[in-house]
């Protein structure tokens, strides 16, 4: 049946059994992508029938639909034209693994982070209603976003406003972890509750039927259907806002869907949400079982779920080990997560300190904020999010932790180029927001022994604290030492004459390997671990300079206001003559996807290019 399909028009030719059974030839066709490239699979799987659905009903590029978070959306691009490009699903050059408007005029909005589409959509739709169009906007969002407080705020907006728009509300009680919290209780509340709708919509359906009395009736049975609604579903949270409540319909029920769609475009005076209910990883055994494992994966094997990577010692669950020793000796740290406990490295925790270990659901402003003021009563929180979501949070960082001088310990995971996931989630700019704050300490580690030392250090520290450190694991090279750790202090990891490498993070231990090659060609290079980005070791640093007269920075983050900004301020600050530099970073645009190998290659910060540059650098002098 998939390949009768071609695009939504394609689509709409088909009957309801032939539906289904383009259901289960997509569900193979993404199982097949996705255990080769890797990708979001358990959310993809959840709402097949569900994009079908709104495809049958809806008329896009028309018609609008934008998708919160955006990574199940492989279902949406394969009815959108973009069935054959999905085999090169987040390769370098290759379809993107979230909504990309260059890709497609049905892709109306890119997204990549939680909890934006609500508001997104109602733009969209308050735009349409200025311009005079009649066009329906839709905004699809999980019941894990719906805890950010963006998506909180939007739904205060809409409701209240009474633009005309439906929100599908896709409710599979999960986002990356099992959601938690107040809404989730309020859901499941409604879960419990789907033969009340439906077979509200059964009877109005009747009675419109009837000649004459047929609509009256159906009023006079409206005022007295929300009367009883409030007695049967506790706290009617979405109508008292001002929403149309449809729902709770079966996900995984295609003529279902499209009949509470087809009614939804009824309501022509205020928003509408429907509670659809899904099953994350549905149709693939291991994935239903293991949503959480299969929210994003590498490449694995199809029969058993096993990855086809050896998974072997990351960042996140050294600092997960660590922080549970740390947490051994002092009572005082706890942690904080914006339902990440699994990708940060929590896990363990949680089970150890479950009274000391806070999941607060996506909402990284309120995980600031809370870590401040926990902080503020003596407490060590700290806390580890990816650092494309820390961009969520820095007002809070600012206003509530860096301008109190709070001790909250912030872990950015996930920092520097991570890949596949592409611009939304590239972590290069958390060095250059971060520096510009007041009272911050920022550090990153050359490898897994160093972050366990920086944790040492911080938890002392009593100051608010940025770590840093990549996805996976650590770049192989020989230390021959670790210093202890002193605030604002640089390490020398080799002395030379003719050029200053100076690196920080994951590109420490390449600028080592770059030393001992240059040493081959009778290259005399001093390597110079930066450890803090704030405090710079200006003295460590300026000496080195003077020396060389030549200096060279790595770092993975973005060339405006990292460590190569901060060392070009020191040479002109501390009016240092005739010196030559330059710096290895990411440009100042948004990174595409691809393997971190590649992107570094196109962009100049592999080992091989570095060497040659500074070959070429060296060369002009003589």
């Amino acid at each position: 049946m998939l390949e009768k399909i071609n695009n939504s028009e394609d689509l709409k030719k088909l009957n309801i059994e032939e539906k289904n059974e383009l259901a289960e030839d997509i569900r193979k066709y993404i199982l097949e992508i996705v255990s080769e490239n890797g990708g979001h699979l358990a959310s993809n799987l959840g709402v097949v029938e569900l994009t079908i659905a709104l495809h049958s009903v809806f008329n896009l590029p028309e018609d609008k639909i934008v998708w919160d978070v955006g990574h199940q959306t492989y279902v949406h691009k394969i009815l959108t034209g973009r069935k054959e490009q999905l085999k090169t699903l987040r390769k370098l050059g290759g379809i993107a693994g979230f909504p990309k408007r260059n890709e497609s005029e049905a892709d109306c909005f890119n997204t990549g982070h939680s909890s934006t589409s609500i508001s997104a959509a109602l733009g969209i739709a308050r735009a349409r209603d200025l311009k005079g169009e009649k066009n329906s906007v839709l905004a699809v969002i999980g019941d894990g976003a719906l805890t950010g407080g963006m998506a909180l705020e939007a739904l205060n907006d809409v409701g209240y406003s009474k633009t005309r728009m439906t929100i599908i509300l896709n409710d599979n009680e999960m986002s990356i972890s099992k959601n938690i919290g107040g809404l989730n209780m309020l859901l499941s509340k409604l879960r419990t509750k789907r033969t009340y709708t439906k077979s509200n919509i059964s009877l109005k359906n009747i009675v419109n039927k009837v000649p004459i009395l047929g609509k009256p009736t159906v009023r006079v049975i409206q005022k007295v259907k929300r009367s009883i609604k409030q007695l049967i579903i506790p706290k009617m949270f979405f109508e008292d806002i001002g929403f149309t409540y449809l729902g709770p319909v079966d996900g995984h029920n295609i003529q279902e869907l499209e009949n509470i769609l087809e009614l939804s475009k009824q309501v022509i005076d205020k928003p509408v949400i429907i509670h659809v209910l899904t099953k994350k990883g549905k149709g693939y055994k291991i994935a239903e079982e293991n949503p959480d494992k299969f929210h994003a994966t590498s490449p694995f094997v199809l029969e058993t779920g096993k990855s086809k990577k050896q998974k072997g010692k990351d960042y996140s669950r050294v600092f997960g080990d660590k922080l549970v020793e740390l947490a051994e000796e002092n009572e005082k740290i706890v942690a904080i997560t914006a339902s990440m406990k699994d990708g940060t490295g929590l896990t363990r925790f949680s089970k150890e300190f479950p009274n000391r270990f806070f999941d607060i659901g996506i909402a990284e402003q309120h995980a600031l904020g809370l870590a401040a003021g926990m902080a503020s009563q003596g407490i060590i929180p700290v806390v580890p999010i990816y650092s494309s979501f820390y961009q969520r949070a820095y007002d809070q960082v600012i206003h509530d932790i860096a301008l109190q001088n709070l001790p909250v310990i912030m872990c950015v995971d996930r920092a520097g180029a991570v890949g596949a996931d592409g611009e939304t989630h590239q972590g290069l700019l958390d060095m250059a927001f971060f520096r510009l704050v007041p009272n911050l300490t920022i550090l990153a580690p050359k490898d897994f022994k160093e972050l366990e030392d920086m944790l040492e250090f911080v938890v002392k520290l009593n100051k608010p604290v940025v770590i840093r450190y990549p996805r996976g694991g650590e770049e192989k090279a020989l230390f021959e030492k670790h210093e202890e750790i002193e605030e604002g202090k640089a390490e020398i990891l080799k002395e030379g004459k003719a050029i200053t490498i100076i690196a920080i993070g994951k590109f420490v231990a390449r600028a080592m390997k770059i030393a001992k090659k240059l040493e081959e060609k009778n290259i005399d290079a001093e390597v110079i671990n930066a450890r803090f980005l704030k405090p710079l070791d200006e003295k460590t640093i300026k000496e080195s300079i003077e020396k060389t007269k030549n200096v060279i920075t790595i770092e993975d983050g973005t060339i405006i206001n990292g460590l190569g900004t901060a060392v070009k301020e020191l040479i002109v600050d501390k009016k240092l003559q005739n010196i030559n530099i330059r710096a290895f970073s990411y440009p100042d645009k948004f990174i595409e996807h691809g393997s971190v190998d590649e992107l570094e290659k196109i962009y100049g910060l592999d080992e091989e290019n570095i060497e040659k540059e500074i070959e070429k650098m060296l060369e002009t002098q003589n």
